[in-house]
């Protein structure tokens, strides 16, 4: 059975202020970027790292501001999710993709809402075959950081672009989350 909370919520299927007091969408000629999904890191052809994001978040944002009129690009990992109408999508793969499509764009961009679950690492090598088990031996993976794609953006922001990040914690969530709102130097910061 559902929780009590989800039995009666239902998906809105734009937002509810779609115009502004002058009568136009709000967010009518602004650009909106928004990164949605995981990124995969290959380990070898058939094997990558990862983790569990779906990307419906990001997809939500995106048809909420595409919905109060922005143009809309969406730098999605790979999901299950069809994109919404009207948004431009750019779909990637790995972090550096990510990170490769979003700086790309984000000069241009007024609002640039960090979503997406990008790997923090990824193998220092890829190996050209199936890497296979060999035995009961233990098998050391060397890991190196990817790019970080919302401080890279957050270093090079204008004084009108708004960029928002998301932070999702298992502990000292808003300690956390202050932190990377700081250090990242982003306009806000969403908590999971």
């Amino acid at each position: 059975p559902l929780p009590p909370w989800r039995r009666y919520w239902r998906r809105p299927r734009a937002c509810p202020e779609t115009t502004s007091p002058e009568g136009h969408p709000p967010l009518q000629n602004r650009t909106v970027l928004i990164t949605a999904g995981p990124t995969r890191e290959a380990l070898d052809p058939v094997r990558f790292l990862g983790n569990r994001s779906s990307g419906k978040m990001g997809y939500a944002l995106a048809e909420a501001a595409a919905a109060m009129g922005a143009k809309v690009l969406l730098v999605s990992g790979p999901v299950q999710l069809p994109p919404p109408a009207s948004v431009q999508l750019l779909p990637v793969v790995s972090t550096e993709e990510m990170y490769e499509a979003v700086l790309s764009h984000a000069s241009q961009c007024d609002v640039i809402i960090a979503a997406a679950a990008p790997a923090d690492f990824r193998p220092a090598r890829v190996a050209t075959q199936k890497l296979k088990k060999q035995g009961n031996e233990s098998f050391h993976l060397e890991l190196h950081p990817t790019p970080d794609i919302i401080a890279s953006v957050a270093a090079n922001k204008t004084p009108t672009q708004i960029i928002i990040g998301f932070a999702a914690e298992t502990n000292d969530g808003l300690e956390n989350a202050r932190k990377k709102l700081a250090a990242k130097n982003l306009d806000a910061i969403v908590l999971n």
